[in-house]
């Protein structure tokens, strides 16, 4: 579908990609605080558990996080595929930290290792950031603990920072993950938006593409809060949306009529 509705309302881009650099992300108070916390942690070499719903601004809060950690102090290193058994995890590790290729599953540990003691001699701290490791197999969940151990278990090397949905936070609970759970110092879970989340985070997008005033009414943004929850995706998805349907019907503001009519075809897609 064309961009024309970009025009209409006097904008210079799609409010709504995925194209913003990390100084430039939204995010509601409660996040801003988050992120403080967790760059404490990494600061302190401390590692971390962040947990949320779907579409609640996980990512969000990494890309914050990175934007915080000076790239002379921290090497992140970011995982997105956690579906991998404990040797394809741990080679790609090395991948990411430009180690030399190496095939066993002891040896891409010690590679790892070995990095990691180099590096805190440079006084670099490593983060691994871990996302969707809800869907991490049981015997890499079942080693991660041992990564964590250095100098005889005295003195944190590296920071791992552990993503998922909520459910995450169950299997870390289970008798068996105990050991790296306890290793998890800093327990995070991302909370719902309120109302005027939303409001806040809609005016900001839109201003960035050159918005001068509120293009949704205030029944409007009422509406699409409680229709899209928490999720941001969700949010993105409906606001532009309602914002084409508007521009076809020459309207300058998208009102509670133009929104109803987007939610009850998304309802009749996705009964």
């Amino acid at each position: 579908m064309s961009l024309d509705y970009l025009s209409h309302f006097g904008l210079s881009a799609d409010p709504f990609g995925k194209d913003i650099g990390d100084a430039e992300l939204w995010m509601p108070p409660s996040k801003h605080f988050l992120v403080e916390s967790l760059t404490d942690a990494m600061h302190a070499r401390a590692s971390a558990l962040l947990t949320g719903e779907p579409g609640v601004g996980k990512t969000c809060v990494l890309r914050a996080l990175r934007h915080a950690l000076t790239p002379a102090n921290f090497r992140l290193v970011y995982c997105q595929n956690a579906t991998v058994g404990r040797r394809d995890f741990y080679r790609h590790l090395c991948i990411a930290l430009g180690l030399a290729k190496v095939t066993t599953a002891g040896d891409l540990f010690l590679a790892v290792n070995s990095h990691v003691e180099d590096l805190a001699k440079e006084r670099v701290c490593p983060v691994f950031l871990v996302d969707e490791a809800h869907l991490l197999h049981q015997d890499t969940l079942d080693h991660l603990h041992i990564l964590l151990n250095y100098q005889w278990d005295q003195k944190p090397l590296l920071s791992l920072v552990l993503i998922g949905l909520p459910e995450l936070d169950d299997r870390l609970r289970l008798r068996r993950n105990r050991s790296l759970y306890s290793r998890l110092h800093h327990r995070f879970a991302i909370g719902t938006l309120v109302p005027d989340d939303t409001s806040d985070y809609l005016r900001a997008r839109l201003a960035r593409v050159g918005a001068t005033k509120d293009l949704f009414s205030v029944d409007a943004l009422s509406m699409l809060h409680e229709a899209a929850g928490s999720s941001l995706r969700d949010t993105d998805r409906i606001a532009t949306a309602a914002l084409r349907s508007a521009a076809l019907r020459k309207k300058k503001i998208v009102e509670r009529d133009v929104l109803s009519r987007i939610l009850q075809s998304d309802s009749e897609a996705h009964p």
